[in-house]
């Protein structure tokens, strides 16, 4: 009844009003561990149901569109549920802010004996560290790290190859071995081996 009241409320501004309703249904803002959040996505669909039926439409059909606030830690099949419930589009955030310290993280652990001094590493004393420090090689490592948690994002919430753009070319623009930076840059996350 809750998310009728508010529905019909933000209807009341026109027959054309398009919006969205962040309904809560367990969801919670915050990192947790996976399990702790307990998710019951039917009550977005046991909403489509109640809203439908005092709007006089068919069976099955979804008139609300949710968005889901807080879901980190959610089990992947909560997550389908409610998307299957109407769920629009799901906040990922906090996901992408992991994933872009992640690969900060991972690229100076990496290369931590690279990372101590502008001259002299596990190569020789007076080997440089330049392409090392370069502040664009852990920034390059944490965009790798977060396509790949974008990827797996897109698709969880069913949103790969529904535009009919097909598949996107590999970015060009990026510095790589040719141009001053570290050879297979993006393999960080991969744990492929980095000839340095």
């Amino acid at each position: 009844e809750e998310v009728w009241q508010v529905y019909e409320a933000l209807a009341s501004v026109g027959p054309q009003a398009m919006f969205t309703v962040a309904a809560a249904f367990g969801n919670v803002h915050g990192v947790y561990s996976p399990g702790n959040v307990k998710l019951d996505p039917e009550i977005l669909g046991n909403s489509q149901t109640y809203i439908a039926e005092k709007l006089g439409q068919p069976v099955g059909s979804a008139p609300v569109q949710f968005v889901f606030h807080g879901g980190s830690g959610s089990d992947i099949k909560d997550i389908k549920r409610a998307i299957e419930c109407g769920v629009i589009k799901m906040n990922i955030d906090t996901d992408t802010q992991w994933s872009y310290w992640s690969g900060i993280r991972e690229f100076e652990a990496k290369f931590r004996p690279y990372l101590q001094t502008q001259i002299g590493n596990p190569d020789g004393p007076e080997k440089p560290n330049k392409k090392y420090y370069d502040p664009r090689e852990s920034i390059r490592a944490a965009e790798v790290s977060t396509e790949k948690r974008l990827a797996q994002c897109f698709a969880d919430l069913n949103a790969v190859n529904i535009l009919g753009l097909g598949d996107m070319k590999p970015p060009s623009n990026v510095a790589g071995p040719r141009r001053g930076g570290l050879p297979n840059a993006g393999a960080y996350q991969a744990g492929a081996g980095v000839a340095v």
